[in-house]
């Protein structure tokens, strides 16, 4: 039995889906109040081009993964175009501090409708 590929990767992107797990952020009990003298780094709130080619490996890299042996390049494009910039930034910043998790991020990312649309749609052209 021959399987389209769209169907494949609509298959695939609803199987990354499950991927996504909610994680509980803890709150301090006791936070402490942060006073003028103390500097509190600024969060990046505009993605370089360093940071954009980085979360592009990185998404890349966690596309490759899940649909080995397939061009995924329409689909990480996809994945860049539909997520936001802070993702993008934490992303990268999670690839570069060797933290695990990219791959949930990247999950959440692929289970938005938009996204999904992409991917069937550069499947059909593929």
């Amino acid at each position: 039995m021959r399987i389209s590929v769209p169907v494949l990767l609509t298959v695939a992107a609803l199987g990354l889906s499950g991927c996504v797990v909610a994680t509980p952020v803890a709150t301090p009990v006791n936070p402490v109040p942060s006073t003028p003298a103390t500097p509190v780094p600024a969060t990046p709130t505009v993605l370089d081009a360093a940071s954009r080619a980085l979360a592009r490996s990185v998404v890349d890299t966690e596309m490759q993964r899940r649909l080995p042996g397939v061009n995924v390049a329409p689909y990480t494009d996809c994945v860049i175009n539909n997520a936001t910039t802070a993702e993008l930034i934490d992303i990268a910043q999670m690839s570069r501090a060797g933290v695990a998790g990219a791959g949930d991020s990247v999950a959440a990312i692929v289970t938005r409708p938009g996204t999904t649309q992409c991917i069937a749609a550069a499947a059909r052209t593929a």
